[in-house]
């Protein structure tokens, strides 16, 4: 009883700092889930929370179910010919998984079935991938600085952009008119979205370039509410931006390391960051301030708040093969 209360707490639009922090100090749990499989690059819930995935490097991709207990294994698909590098599941349609591979494939899992259902062959090493708010479009970026979208229907490409400079993450903002892109520059640029299915022979239009870091870029996330987006940096810290008006409302500075991944949870009123650093760290997104700190035996690949609860996932730099949850767990 006194877990479902926290949650209600916690679902409330203004939370007060002292009440996360009494939610993380004393009431949750720490549990590890073996995915039988190798080193888990990228990690990734669907948009019910009631299915996680993740894609490692021995080329699998592992589907748990989630009860709001924990997880078990349901489904494994063995379909690449090299590790995945970035999966992300449909935004709105809960059994649909898209990965991205260094065999160069893109591939699409309905996960109510024991094989895919859809696969792209682009030109290179694969390494992010996003889909469009809609779900139409699939953005894939690979090693040689190259964006090619998909028309998810058809799965045919679109569209190719090539970029003269390092491109990171890549993303749409939640109304899907601006494209984004991280960049080895300390920025985030902004295309028109809308312009990726028109007039294919001309290069996308940039509409903003914010210098947000004194280092490479490397991570990006926008929240489900529309309203922020965060950067994370090798400069060691991350920049939370208000979208509409493009402005930066704070920059957190208590790692010392490069940070890899991004995620909002709690109703987008936090954002843990996976670093370098022996710890995750958890901030209040309108004030910066630190929430808590998961100690970590090993550096942190990437992140994942549940789209309704309060439960990180997070995946370490080891080779356990090992996904791990944390917070109110019954």
């Amino acid at each position: 009883m006194f877990a479902v209360l926290l949650r209600i707490l916690v679902n409330l639009m203004s939370t007060t700092l002292e009440t996360f922090q009494s939610l993380f100090n004393g009431n949750t749990k720490n549990k590890s889930y073996r995915t039988d499989s190798g080193k888990v690059h990228t990690i990734d819930w669907n948009v019910d929370g009631s299915r996680l995935a993740s894609g490692s490097l021995d080329k699998s991709v592992v589907i748990f179910a989630y009860d709001g207990k924990g997880s078990m294994v349901d489904r494994t698909y063995r379909e690449h010919g090299q590790e995945i590098n970035q999966l992300a599941w449909h935004p709105s349609i809960s059994h649909y998984v898209a990965t991205a591979s260094a065999d160069r494939l893109v591939k699409i899992f309905d996960t109510r079935t024991d094989r895919s259902n859809t696969t792209i062959e682009t030109k290179g090493e694969n390494i992010n991938l996003a889909w469009s708010p809609d779900g139409t479009i699939l953005a894939v970026g690979n090693k040689d600085d190259l964006i090619t979208f998909i028309d998810v229907k058809t799965s045919k490409i679109i569209r190719e952009e090539q970029f003269r400079y390092e491109v990171n993450e890549i993303s749409w903002d939640q109304t899907g008119n601006l494209f984004a892109i991280t960049t080895g520059h300390g920025s985030v640029v902004f295309f028109d979205a809308l312009g990726i299915q028109k007039e294919k022979d001309k290069p996308l239009e940039e509409l903003h370039c914010l210098t947000a870091h004194t280092g490479n870029c490397i991570c990006l996330e926008f929240d489900a509410t529309g309203k922020y987006f965060a950067v994370g940096a090798a400069d060691a810290s991350a920049s939370i931006w208000d979208v509409s008006q493009l402005v930066c409302l704070t920059v957190l500075t208590r790692i010392e390391w490069a940070v890899r991944g991004l995620s909002f949870g709690c109703q987008s009123q936090l954002l843990a960051l996976a670093s370098e650093d022996p710890y995750i760290e958890i901030a209040k997104v309108d004030t910066g301030e630190r929430v808590y700190a998961l100690k970590c035996d090993a550096q942190t690949l990437t992140v994942a708040w549940h789209p309704k609860a309060s439960v990180l996932a997070y995946v370490l730099d080891d080779d356990s093969g090992s996904v791990r949850l944390f917070g109110v767990l019954d």
